[in-house]
């Protein structure tokens, strides 16, 4: 009954140009273009879902249609590929927007800092500014999610989910001294590797074999990556995952504590990217953070068989604020959560950013660093 009520759930997939980078979005609910939607019935919300390395979207839908129905269907769930680890297929239109468009590429944008003016970029071009965030990043998406608060605190999230969250010491997990050598050192023998195996073999032989995988690991569904072998994808994400080791090293605690009233970890047990005493440091350091321990063994790539599980923890976190979406009260208590308290007294909402919700200069202005 369940997996029949998923399936009935309206899944809608676009490639666009964003940042000058082909990006795949899945837009899970009836909402496809929110940005020009005037109507009384569009959503104040949008649960968006960063992911992890690789960016592949298509893995991450039956967490989102999980998501989407236990909040009883009342907002959108998107997810957003890493930039250069989707290829449209020659039948696909890419759907661009005169914004982007007149935006600069981003420099660098299969990189670290660029796939976090990636995500950027999107919210900018497809979000509209009033739209309140629920952010959901897993494993490298969760350092995303960080910097992204961090550039534009203005950015309008009442809570962001950091799940399994590779924030810190990467290439000293035990995965990353894995990873590092190969990653680093040996990233261009990959390539060559890569190119010379799977260039040449045919698109029915390369179609078999991921369709084979994907159901071994329980990743199949309609919208299943059939380009997971292409060698510009792959390469994409040993180059992201090479400036993961050498970059993500120390956790941001300055962002953290500045934001720590909407964030929530959610560390695992048996997790070889971020192991158990990296919680440990971090619930030290923040006791009074929403800082959990996974009690269920979930694995670091939960989307392989634990997407309910999840899905169940985030909603139940979610419930108190969701059920205020729509109280006339909402619009100044959002103000009071879109940022952590600090020494700055509150004042109404007229008096402190006009008759918005949130400034508009972060909108207008061009996110781009270099």
């Amino acid at each position: 009954m369940d997996s029949e009520l998923k399936e009935e759930i309206p899944v809608h997939e676009e490639f666009i140009l964003c940042g000058g980078a082909e990006t795949q979005v899945l837009k899970c609910g009836p909402w496809t273009d929110l940005f020009h939607d005037q109507s009384v019935r569009r959503p104040k919300l949008l649960i968006f879902i960063i992911p992890g390395n690789p960016g592949f979207s298509a893995f991450y839908v039956p967490f989102a249609k999980a998501l989407y129905s236990l909040t009883n269907r009342r907002f959108p769930v998107w997810t957003i590929s890493h930039a250069g680890h989707a290829v449209a297929p020659k039948d696909k239109k890419i759907l661009t927007t005169s914004e982007d468009s007149n935006a600069q590429e981003i420099k660098d944008i299969y990189g670290l800092n660029g796939q976090i003016e990636h995500k950027l970029a999107f919210l900018r071009t497809h979000v509209p500014k009033d739209m309140k965030l629920v952010l959901i990043g897993h494993s490298i998406g969760s350092y995303f999610t960080l910097q992204m608060l961090k550039r534009v605190p203005e950015l309008p999230v009442i809570r962001a989910f950091l799940l399994f969250p590779t924030i810190e010491r990467m290439s000293e997990s035990p995965n990353g001294r894995i990873a590092t050598p190969l990653l680093c050192w040996f990233r261009y023998v990959l390539y060559v590797t890569g190119y010379l195996l799977l260039k040449p073999c045919p698109e029915t032989i390369k179609s078999l074999l991921i369709r084979r995988g994907l159901q071994v690991m329980n990743l199949e569904n309609e919208f299943s990556p059939l380009n997971i072998l292409e060698p510009f994808c792959l390469a994409n994400a040993a180059y992201l995952g090479g400036q993961e080791m050498m970059e993500v090293v120390k956790r941001d605690d300055e962002t953290i504590k500045e934001h720590l009233c909407k964030l929530t970890f959610y560390y695992g047990t048996i997790d070889p990217w971020c192991p158990k005493e990296y919680y440990e440091d971090i619930k030290k350091d923040f006791p009074e953070g929403d800082i959990r321990l996974c009690e269920k063994n979930i694995p670091h790539a939960f989307i392989t068989h634990f997407n309910q599980e999840m899905a169940d923890m985030i909603a139940d976190s979610l419930k108190d604020d969701l059920s205020k979406i729509g109280n006339p009260s909402w619009h100044y208590h959002s103000l009071r959560t879109m940022r952590c308290p600090s020494a700055q007294i509150l004042k109404p909402p007229d008096e402190r950013f006009g008759s918005d919700l949130l400034p508009t200069y972060w909108w207008k202005n061009q996110i781009s660093r270099d």
